[in-house]
């Protein structure tokens, strides 16, 4: 598979995104297909930029850090695109832990409230 070209349908099943989300990844050029005509082939490059936008977005990535994240390795090659990464990473990690910190704080509050109405009607 490392040479195949996927089409359109294919990309869409091989990395289970909706049409509409890969027309979006390539309006806002994060992909670049190959044309002919009115069909778009995904070469090895897509593929392996649509493995890394995913994982990006799983990790809580705005869609424009990941577009600049890939243009530097484009302009800059790897060393600069791995130095960008520790950073982003560090960034995102630091925004996690806000979230998380901020969700344990509503859980608790929310468990204290609950207990309180709880004992309230005898629930406890």
């Amino acid at each position: 598979m490392a040479d195949e070209r996927l089409t359109f349908k294919e990309m869409c099943a091989a990395f289970d995104v909706t049409p509409r989300t890969l027309r979006y990844y390539e309006y806002i050029e994060l992909l670049e297909p190959d044309r002919e005509g009115r069909a778009r082939f995904y070469g090895p490059r897509e593929r392996a930029r649509m493995k890394l936008i995913l994982r990006g977005r799983k990790f809580g990535f705005q869609l424009e850090d990941i577009r600049q994240w890939l243009l530097i390795y484009e302009n800059e090659g790897t060393e600069a695109q791995m130095a960008a990464w520790i950073k982003l990473a560090d960034s995102q990690l630091q925004e996690l832990a806000e979230q998380r910190s901020q969700l344990e704080d509503a859980i608790t509050e929310l468990r204290d409230l609950r207990d309180s109405v709880a004992g309230e009607l005898g629930q406890g």
